[in-house]
């Protein structure tokens, strides 16, 4: 379940990199008050820790990602 929740935030990373990169349009600084707010700060960080947990994917074997969910 928390390589899921993992996975989900990494992509929700990923997509806004996307708009960054495509449309200069940060989604998360949009929603929680700009890039400087604490909020948006720790989204940040929640989904950048999200991003290094999921390396350990690459890592892992496929039986044993099956048995830990």
């Amino acid at each position: 379940m928390f390589d899921r929740i993992c996975l989900i935030l990494s992509i929700i990373g990923c997509l806004n990199w996307g708009l960054v990169g495509l449309f200069q349009y940060d989604l998360v600084a949009a929603i929680f008050g700009g890039s400087d707010a604490i909020i948006s700060r720790i989204i940040y960080t929640v989904i950048a820790l999200a991003g290094i947990w999921c390396i350990s994917l690459l890592f892992r074997e496929r039986n044993e990602m099956i048995t830990a969910q």
